[in-house]
């Protein structure tokens, strides 16, 4: 990361921070280091419960107690994502949530404390204003809404005055995306996905707004979210994308000097991803792989065929790998469901180590 212009890193909890924080005060990195913090919904499950309460308060203690004066710690993120009712129901969790607000700050007062949430939400912010003591900025993991963050911080800022921070930006993510027919996401080429970078991050960071802090792009590293590939920056073996070439360009005005290959569009039988790509059982079927780059002798290219395991009920990711969407139709009684299956073309230059990963989104069983 360094090496391409980054300077800081989010956790999303304590787990290995030890190593994270040694490794990246040997490269110069900067970290924010993240407390797991159960959402406010959960007050049986663990508001209510004082011995988890205060198992957690200690755990949370020692840690900050330990790591507080490292070299590498920028600040404390307590909770992502936690969610910030009104309701009077909530009490418990204000409660447990300012007690661990407030120990931070009595042991560390060196450094701030944030927490992050999703997109700009007046709801949350209100209540955070209402029901929380002293928290120094406030974060937002956003996506395709990061075009209105700054229109909407301007225009509330009465509300919150203070700095903040985009803990999580990116492309659009799958729930901002277009489906098939099953609600299956359909995931932009690596090519694209550049491409979305580069406009988000040349027109709607609020970099003119002297409250922003700094932006934390996501994620750096291979990580299965509704597909392996989607927010993937890293390749499963540690490969390069094109995301990450852009990634650098941003941040350090360096051209790469072996571009990733550009993908135009993968197909199947000539349909694109958005015509619902419905196939049938024990027949040929053909893919084609456009791609704009014209220098290809060193190129090679991956297909795999996997399950397209995608839930569109919870919108959640399972365990199998995911590309392009197709639907088979099935064989036997009528009741009989079609499979959902998913094709993976990834691009590898022997020369430069670059890897493209397409996905498409038909149906096809």
């Amino acid at each position: 990361m360094k090496a391409i212009g980054g300077n800081t890193i989010r956790t999303w909890d304590t787990t290995n921070l030890k190593a994270i924080l040694d490794e990246a005060a040997a490269n110069n990195l900067a970290v924010i280091a993240g407390f797991y913090v159960p959402e406010s919904k959960y007050l049986d499950h663990f508001y209510r419960d004082e011995k988890k309460v205060e198992a957690q308060y200690n755990a949370f203690r020692n840690v900050v107690l330990r790591y507080r004066s490292h070299p590498a710690l920028l600040m404390w993120c307590l909770g992502n994502e936690v969610d910030f009712p009104y309701s009077p129901k909530y009490n418990r969790f204000y409660t447990v949530y300012n007690r661990l607000l407030d120990m931070i700050h009595a042991d560390d007062p060196d450094h701030p404390v944030t927490t992050a949430m999703i997109n700009y939400q007046f709801r949350n912010i209100m209540n955070i204003r209402l029901k929380i003591r002293g928290l120094d900025l406030l974060s937002f993991n956003t996506f395709g809404d990061l075009k209105k963050l700054d229109e909407q911080l301007s225009a509330n800022e009465w509300l919150w005055k203070g700095p903040f921070l985009i803990s999580e930006w990116g492309i659009y993510s799958p729930q901002e995306s277009r489906t098939t027919a099953w609600s299956a996401p359909i995931e932009p080429t690596s090519t694209e996905k550049a491409k979305y970078y580069h406009e988000f991050y040349t027109k709607y960071l609020p970099v003119n707004n002297p409250r922003f802090l700094g932006a934390l792009t996501f994620y750096w590293g291979y990580k299965t979210e509704v597909t392996p590939t989607w927010y993937s920056i890293v390749g499963q073996q540690g490969a390069r994308t094109a995301m990450m070439q852009e990634m650098e360009s941003c941040w350090t005005d360096r051209q790469p000097q072996h571009p990733a290959p550009a993908v135009e569009r993968l197909l199947i039988n000539g349909k694109k991803p958005i015509d619902n790509i419905f196939l049938s059982p024990d027949t040929v079927q053909t893919a084609e792989l456009k791609l704009a780059t014209t220098d290809t002798a060193r190129l090679r290219i991956l297909w795999e065929v996997t399950d397209e395991d995608f839930d569109p009920d919870t919108s959640r990711p399972c365990t199998s790998t995911m590309r392009v969407s197709l639907l088979r139709t099935a064989h036997g009684s009528p009741s009989a469901r079609p499979k959902k299956k998913a094709l993976i073309a990834s691009i590898h230059g022997s020369m430069t180590d670059m890897e493209i990963l397409q996905r498409l989104i038909p149906p096809f069983t």
